[in-house]
C-alpha cells in the first residue's frame, strides 16, 4: 500500500509497505534513482513488514534538497519513525547499503538488524573504483562503443535512458539475460536527479576520507549480514576491512550473481536474509 511520509522539512517521500511481521525497512541504490527494491519485498513479505520508500528528490517523491548524508539519515529515520515503529531492520543495497550503515551507526538503538547488500566498503581511498572501470567496459563487450558515444554528450530524456540499461546491464552475470534485467529495471523510467547523485557522492567521498568509520564500526553492536554477489563488477574485496571492523558480522556470497543478487538467485538470497533475521 502506497503512502506519503513527511520529513520533519515538511518534505513528502513516496513509501510502500506490504507483508506482515517484523518490520523491514529497505534503502535502495543510487544516489539519485528511485526505489528498485519491490521484488526483493516480494521474496520477503512472508516473513517481514517491507517497507520501501523513494529517496527525496527521487522517483515519486518530492524533487527538493537538500542532498546530504545526513538529511538522508534523517529521512530514514523519519520513515521508520511513521512506518516501522521504535526498531526495525534495515536492508540497504548499494549506496542504500552505505546509507542504512550510517544510519546504524547515529541510531544503533533503532536498528535489531543490519543487512548490506552489494556495498563498496568504507575504505578512505576507493581503490575498488579503477577496477569497477575496468570491469564496467570488459562487460559491456559490444555495447561498449554506444554506451561511451552517450556517455559523451548530452543525452535526450529517451537516450539518458538507453544510457542507463547499457550501464546497468554491467550488473548481472549472466550476459544473455543482462539487458533485459536491466530493462525491467528501467520500467517504468523514473529518471536519474544527476544532482543528488553529484552532492553524495562527492561528500560520501570526504567522509570516507576525513572520518574513521572503522572504529565507529568497530563500536557498532547489533549483528549484521554482508551479502555479495561473487561476480559483482564492483571488487568485493572492497568490503574487506568493513567487515573486519564490525564485531557482530557474516557475510553471505552468491555465485553467479552480480550487483542485484537476489535476480539472479533468488532463492539464495531468501535464504540468506530470512535466516539472518530468524535465526533457529
Amino acid at each position: 500500500m502506497a503512502v506519503v511520509v513527511r520529513t520533519d522539512d515538511d518534505c513528502r517521500l513516496w513509501a510502500d509497505r506490504a507483508g506482515a511481521g517484523p518490520p523491514l525497512v529497505f534503502c535502495h541504490g543510487g544516489p539519485g534513482l528511485w526505489d528498485h527494491l519491490e521484488p526483493v519485498a516480494r521474496l520477503l513479505e512472508a516473513d517481514a513488514r517491507t517497507i520501501r520508500w523513494d529517496q527525496r528528490g527521487c522517483g515519486r517523491s518530492q524533487r527538493r534538497g537538500p542532498y546530504t548524508t545526513a538529511r538522508f539519515v534523517a529521512d530514514l529515520n523519519a520513515v521508520r519513525e511513521q512506518l516501522g515503529g521504535p526498531r526495525v531492520a534495515l536492508l540497504g543495497h548499494s549506496w542504500g547499503a552505505h546509507l542504512a550503515l550510517r544510519y546504524a551507526l547515529d541510531h544503533p538503538d533503532r536498528v535489531s538488524h543490519l543487512i548490506y547488500v552489494s556495498g563498496t566498503g568504507i575504505d578512505p581511498d576507493r581503490g575498488w573504483h579503477p577496477h569497477y572501470e575496468r570491469n564496467l567496459r570488459r562487460r559491456l563487450g559490444a555495447h561498449r562503443d554506444r554506451w561511451e558515444a552517450l556517455g559523451a554528450r548530452d543525452r535526450t530524456p529517451a537516450e539518458e535512458r538507453e544510457w542507463a540499461v547499457l550501464q546497468w546491464s554491467a550488473d548481472f552475470a549472466d550476459p544473455d539475460a543482462a539487458l533485459r534485467h536491466a530493462e525491467a529495471m528501467a520500467t517504468p523510467w523514473r529518471g536519474v536527479n544527476r544532482e543528488c547523485n553529484r552532492a553524495v557522492n562527492a561528500e560520501v567521498k570526504r567522509e570516507l576520507r576525513e572520518s574513521d568509520l572503522a572504529a565507529r564500526c568497530e563500536a557498532l553492536d547489533l549483528p549484521v549480514l554482508i551479502v555479495d554477489g561473487a561476480e559483482d563488477i564492483r571488487p568485493r574485496w572492497a568490503v574487506d576491512s568493513l567487515h573486519r571492523a564490525l564485531p557482530n558480522c557474516a557475510r553471505v556470497s552468491l555465485a553467479g550473481t552480480g550487483h542485484l543478487p537476489w535476480v539472479e538467485d533468488p532463492d539464495g538470497f531468501r535464504q540468506a536474509v530470512t535466516s539472518f533475521l530468524t535465526p533457529p
